[in-house]
């Protein structure tokens, strides 16, 4: 891309999520078309959204994020509509880029509210959009930023989400609390094709479980060790997933003596269902039955460091993308 190209809209692209118990059946059909997964199947997985009424988080948190987003492109001067598209629910990708074309929408910077790579949280979305701008005539031209979990203002966001979490420990477990990083696992093949060069998903957490630990270290001036497991697994139990489980590894840590945790959904940008579930209710609920003294720590959500990365990334001349055949099979040229 030219480095002098200029955008004339911002896209906000996500998961979606249903928005009542009438929905979540034909939003698991979407999320799940192809595979062959009978309804039965679907209306069992429903129960979770079923607990919160039917409805998932995911889109008043990206409404919260597009405002989020407004705010701050007005503050630095930057006069940009934001647009916001799903893949999986209302208000879908395709539509979005209809609106955009009808409204003379030329170059369009994406950002996706998934973080890092793989097939799953960035190819994904990148087809998606192929397949919009295919099907929309005269739509315009759109460029999805790279992974960027390791900004400085994703980081410093979750840094201080945890270091919250730390100080609602009680005082006398909290010197020894074990900073547990929390991400939605994905078959072990998915990572391993993930990035330009392979397991790209694993390394990049990894690297920024360390960089967050390092920062609380320095904060508080206490280190603690830390990890990361996973949650969210689905799929056949033939296929490897990443482990261990977040709830496997806290009947671990339970044998080991370890006394408190603080669970960090490093791998999330807001409350996802993944957090308010599998963390918030199923985590916390094995932590107690343990005898484990956990907090979940918070994420990044409209931290004005974090929504401030996001219109960096967005921005940048020219817009830093993935590399053409990041998350690919290896045997595809």
């Amino acid at each position: 891309m030219d480095a002098d190209v200029a955008y004339d809209a911002v896209l906000l692209l996500s998961f979606g999520g249903p928005e009542g118990p009438d929905d979540v059946v034909p939003f698991l059909e979407n999320v799940t078309r192809g595979r062959g997964i009978p309804k039965e199947r679907l209306v069992e997985v429903g129960q979770h959204y079923f607990l919160f009424g039917g409805r998932s988080p995911i889109n008043d948190q990206n409404k919260a994020l597009i405002a989020a987003l407004e705010a701050d492109l007005a503050a630095e001067g930057i006069d940009l509509p934001v647009y916001w598209g799903n893949r999986n629910w209302a208000p879908y990708l395709v539509d979005a880029v209809r609106q955009m074309a009808a409204d003379g929408r030329q170059r369009v910077a994406c950002i996706a509210t998934s973080a890092y790579s793989s097939w799953s949280s960035c190819r994904q979305y990148r087809d998606n959009i192929e397949e919009a701008v295919a099907a929309v005539p005269g739509a315009p031209r759109i460029d999805k930023i790279r992974w960027f979990a390791d900004h400085p203002g994703f980081v410093a966001a979750v840094a201080d989400r945890t270091i919250e979490a730390i100080d609602d420990l009680p005082e006398a477990t909290r010197a020894d609390a074990r900073l547990v990083f929390v991400t939605h696992s994905i078959p072990t093949a998915m990572n391993a094709e993930s990035g330009p060069d392979g397991d790209a998903y694993l390394t990049q957490h990894l690297g920024v479980a360390a960089t967050v630990a390092a920062r609380v270290a320095e904060m508080t001036g206490q280190h603690r060790d830390h990890e990361l497991v996973f949650c969210s697994r689905s799929g056949s139990p033939r296929t490897p997933w990443l482990e261990p489980d977040v709830n496997d590894r806290l009947e671990e840590l339970a044998a080991d003596g370890v006394r408190a945790v603080v669970l960090i959904p490093v791998g999330f940008v807001s409350d996802h269902m993944e957090v308010v579930y599998d963390l918030d209710t199923e985590a916390l609920a094995t932590a107690e039955k343990l005898g484990i003294e956990a907090r979940r720590a918070g994420t990044a959500g409209v931290d004005p460091r974090f929504v401030a990365a996001l219109r960096e990334l967005a921005l940048e001349r020219p817009i830093e993308t993935c590399a053409a055949h990041c998350c690919l099979p290896r045997s595809t040229p």
